[in-house]
């Protein structure tokens, strides 16, 4: 099977629907074949590389964990859309590049296989 260029955009917030936890099961899966996954964070999707996460708080499972299994998959190029961060005011993670908007638009030209959630 050949490898394939594959972005995954997550413009969901963590918690309040499957969205972020659908989108990591894709890349998990994707890192399992060898595929060359990368991971955006774009709108109330940069609030998924937020470290202090308390999902206990409605039920659900921290995403942050799964995030940190990433690079066992071999996945390790996450980015985030800079503007979404300034204008949620989050701080800048540790775990993630920052993209202009012109950086988004080439990273997505650059892939063969964009899904976004």
């Amino acid at each position: 099977m050949s490898q394939k260029k594959i972005l995954l955009i997550a413009r969901s917030a963590p918690y309040g629907s499957a969205n972020g936890r659908e989108l990591l099961d894709i890349a998990l899966a994707g890192g399992a074949f060898e595929q060359d996954i990368s991971l955006l964070f774009m709108a109330d999707g940069v609030f998924q590389l937020q470290t202090q996460q308390q999902s206990q708080l409605v039920g659900q499972k921290d995403l942050s964990k799964t995030l940190k299994m990433l690079p066992i998959y071999d996945i390790d190029k996450l980015y985030y859309q800079a503007s979404a961060l300034g204008l949620r005011q989050l701080d800048q993670p540790d775990t993630a590049k920052p993209l202009s908007n012109t950086q988004i638009q080439q990273l997505i030209s650059q892939q063969d296989v964009v899904i976004s959630l």
